[in-house]
């Protein structure tokens, strides 16, 4: 079966430039890999089509054979200088070909070539911390300014952070020529993986910082001053940027998380900007009606109106009392739950004084004294 013409394979025309030839195979190999083909039987072939064509067109040398000679040029020895072969391989060298589209095609999937950094420094990003903080619940409605100790890695002084003894810079990694990454062909497949030389910096420190041992970066703990704003919940997250541990080899810092934890109180119970507080009031003030006074989370007293006859849980508001919003605005309300209370330990005047209360309620009412009178003679009965 005669061959096809290289330049119709990859879609470009006779006399294309370089660019243009690999723009062509470009499309040809992202449109008939086998990765996206599994249904197609016949992209394998097309693929090892489109790859010896690109294998002959983009050497100079032996593109002008083609050109001369055809397919002729690379059969019986004449004219390419490959063993008779384009590419001294029969239908082109595969991982030489496919590897000048590798990036274009997956290097986004697979990270590109190594992250390089500008100058051909390579430079890891820190991690970032988190830091967990307990705050009463004063300091969260009144805010306040702590200082907090983050044991974390700091930039080494010795190298400033470069991981070279003196400062000196690193090196390129000869493994994988300071991309990162090194491919292996795995039959038809080229997997990329991260550099085992170099953990996949690119570089390579032939006298280590003997402070930091090549790294850059020292354990350390830190102090640090944090405003710890009024309104602050259980959940909310401050970020210090730049507070976090030190990147490798001069690169940058990462963040610094503080997660804040509200302590419950032993008064008042939180719901958003409201405050809950049970307040315990005597027998005669519930019945009788009065003013009371109620601690405030400001450390300071409020007072509120019992109305008469008050039973326990019923609720009264004091506005403005609670706690401010994180973000600005009105400030929330204390909510006050009455708890009457029973007297105990009672005198012989105050229960003498509590059965003539007794007394005098059955004759007010005599439906129920007359039930009453019911229920003690029924369980007479029961008794005899």
């Amino acid at each position: 079966m005669a061959k096809r013409d290289y330049y119709e394979i990859l879609g470009v025309a006779k006399g294309a430039s370089a660019d243009e030839i690999k723009k062509g195979y470009r499309v040809k190999a992202k449109e008939l890999h086998p990765d996206r083909n599994s249904g197609n039987p016949d992209a394998e072939a097309q693929f090892k089509e489109a790859n010896e064509a690109y294998e002959v067109l983009k050497s100079a040398d032996k593109k002008a054979a083609y050109d001369r000679y055809g397919h002729a040029a690379f059969e019986g020895g004449m004219g390419g200088g490959g063993g008779g072969r384009p590419g001294g391989g029969g239908q082109g060298d595969f991982s030489s070909a496919f590897s000048d589209v590798f990036d274009d095609l997956f290097g986004d999937f697979m990270g590109g070539r190594g992250g390089q950094q500008s100058g051909g420094r390579r430079a890891a990003r820190g991690s970032d911390l988190r830091y967990n903080l307990r705050v009463s619940l004063e300091d969260a409605f009144a805010g306040l300014q702590k200082s907090i100790n983050v044991p974390t890695s700091v930039s080494c002084g010795s190298c400033s952070g470069s991981g070279a003894e003196g400062g000196a810079e690193p090196t390129t990694c000869p493994t994988c020529s300071g991309m990162g990454k090194v491919r292996a062909q795995q039959g038809f497949f080229t997997v990329e993986r991260t550099c085992p030389t170099c953990s996949g910096l690119g570089q390579i420190i032939k006298n280590p910082c003997k402070s930091c041992r090549g790294a850059g970066r020292v354990e350390k703990d830190r102090s640090l001053s944090v405003n710890i704003p009024a309104g602050v919940e259980t959940g909310t997250r401050i970020r210090l940027a730049g507070e976090g541990e030190a990147g490798m080899r001069g690169g940058p810092s990462g963040d610094l998380y503080i997660f804040i934890e509200v302590q419950e109180h032993e008064l008042f119970e939180r719901d958003g900007p409201n405050l809950f507080c049970r307040v315990p009031v005597s027998m005669s003030s519930a019945a009788l009606g009065g003013s009371i006074e109620v601690p405030t989370i400001d450390g300071g007293r409020g007072r509120v109106q019992v109305p008469a006859g008050s039973q326990s849980g019923r609720q009264m508001r004091l506005r403005g009392k609670g706690m401010p919003h994180l973000r600005g605005g009105a400030t929330g309300d204390m909510i006050i739950e009455l708890a009457v209370e029973t007297p105990v330990n009672l005198t012989s005047r105050q229960k003498e004084i509590l059965r003539e209360f007794e007394d005098l309620s059955e004759e007010n009412n005599p439906e129920s004294s007359s039930f009453f009178s019911s229920v003690k003679s029924f369980w007479d009965s029961m008794k005899g």
